[in-house]
């Protein structure tokens, strides 16, 4: 019975779309020129997590123009902030991130080219598309409610350091969530798809070693190392890895490790990531992480703390809504490359290491399934207290991996406008097809209930700590 209706639904949602399309798409072009300007002007600020000041406010200041309202400063972060217009219910959430990664500053050149820029960092994570399409979306959306008189509420979430500085989880705890009905985001890709995708739940933490300074060779025996402190925590972590579930992932990167070798370093650290698809699994591995750091620290003679910087649920998209988002992109379709950007991103694909896809391949939006990545993401939280759906579009040349420098370039180009273009369109329509039909809204609810379990109650796996805001601050 439950399918029957959903398929009704389902019907009937596609029967407005045809409505609306027209709409649609002259309020998308309408706005073309603006937001991809956006998007670029994002890209070359390049701003990291909890420090995108100029990106946010930019941001800000684009949805404030067409009458939202702007709350900023949410959940104690001076990025986060809440852009919303409407009133009543529905009430249809719209997540953007712009927070770039460090190392990565890349041109848009076809070849990897370092660029000097006030960051260091590069958008290689596409977040820079994320926000701007996200806010064109919620652009759209507003100007399809108020042309058709509709009552319901469309909310921007401004969300920072999604990179590891898990900045929606904040808000999430905040309770910036509890209200909505239905949560719409998107992420870039080398493909288009919008299936049901799970992802890792996540955890990490900064190790602190701290030992005694001395002369390394006039006087090592009054030394106590506290690099030996991190590399024999790093070995029993290495031999830890045969005896945990296959479907975990543990790495780590040494952040200070002394500054001469033939000083005694009195002052290490390392920083750890743990993930797994269960919450529970995290919090289990994690604390054999903490016990190896504990014996690391006895048996060098130093001292160990760490702090828990960020710690992310597994993703749970909600189908019924997912389900939308899928038959809404297969409406619009893939992405056309022009015969300069077919030369721009051949010179790309040379570049890459065993490319899974081939170009072409982004014409074309993947078939829908159930599947799990291996990363992790702050949404994760967001799904579990609010029905969650999302999209991916090929805002990169086929093939290539996110967090790297090709990734930068195409997102800096009209390939990666491309794919913010259609997943603005994406999003809005799934939208006004909620609107339109707010029962799809019990069916979400309903769905979430059953998966979550009627017990559930949201406790942030990075306990009551306050946002790292320096996290990104050497």
């Amino acid at each position: 019975m439950y399918k029957k209706q959903l398929f009704l639904l389902l019907v009937l949602s596609f029967a407005n779309l045809n409505v609306n399309a027209e709409f649609l798409e002259k309020s998308i072009d309408k706005n073309k020129e603006r937001f991809s300007k956006v998007a670029l002007d994002i890209w070359e600020f390049a701003e990291m997590g909890y420090q995108e000041t100029k990106s946010s406010a930019l941001l800000a200041s684009e949805l404030q123009k067409e009458g939202f309202k702007i709350t900023k400063n949410v959940a104690n972060i001076p990025t986060a902030f809440i852009a919303e217009y409407g009133s009543g219910g529905p009430i249809i959430g719209i997540l953007g991130e712009f927070d770039a990664l460090p190392g990565l500053a890349q041109s848009n050149s076809p070849f990897k080219e370092v660029v000097s820029n006030e960051t260091g960092a590069g958008h290689a994570c596409g977040h820079h598309l994320f926000g701007a399409a996200s806010a064109w979306a919620a652009v759209t959306i507003k100007e399809w409610l108020e042309n058709n008189n509709i009552a319901g509420t469309v909310r921007f979430y401004g969300t920072p350091a999604e990179e590891g500085g898990s900045g929606k989880v904040y808000m999430v705890r905040e309770g910036l969530f509890n209200d909505v009905d239905v949560v719409l985001h998107w992420h870039p890709d080398d493909t288009n798809s919008a299936n049901s995708r799970s992802s890792n739940s996540n955890k990490s933490a900064r190790f602190t070693f701290k030992g005694i300074s001395s002369h390394a060779a006039g006087a090592p025996e009054q030394g106590r190392s506290a690099l030996d402190g991190v590399e024999s925590m790093n070995m029993m972590v290495n031999l830890l890895r045969e005896h945990i579930p296959q479907e975990s992932r543990i790495h780590y990167v040494i952040t200070k490790g002394g500054l001469a070798p033939n000083v005694v370093p009195d002052l290490a650290e390392v920083y750890y990531y743990v993930r797994h698809p269960q919450m529970h699994m995290v919090e289990e591995l994690f604390s054999r992480v903490v016990k190896t750091a504990e014996g690391a620290a006895i048996g060098t003679d130093t001292k160990m703390t760490y702090e828990v910087m960020h710690g992310n649920y597994s993703l749970l998209p909600n189908e019924v809504i997912q389900k939308i988002m899928h038959k809404n992109l297969l409406k619009f379709g893939g992405i056309k490359y022009s015969k300069a950007e077919n030369e721009y991103a051949s010179k790309i694909y040379k570049t890459l290491v065993k490319p899974s896809l081939e170009i072409g391949s982004q014409e074309f939006v993947n078939d829908y399934k159930v599947s799990h990545s291996y990363g992790s993401t702050d949404v994760g939280d967001v799904s579990w207290v609010v029905p969650t759906a999302g999209v991916r579009t090929a805002t990169w040349v086929p093939g290539t991996a996110a967090h790297s420098w090709q990734a930068v370039a195409a997102g800096g180009t009209s390939i990666g406008l491309k794919g913010t273009e259609l997943a603005a369109k994406t999003i809005s329509a799934t939208a006004i097809e909620i609107f339109n039909n707010p029962y799809l809204i019990n069916h979400a609810k309903k769905e979430l209930q059953e998966r979550v379990g009627r017990d559930f109650q949201y406790k942030a796996l990075l306990g009551d700590r306050k946002p790292p805001l320096n996290y990104r601050v050497n």
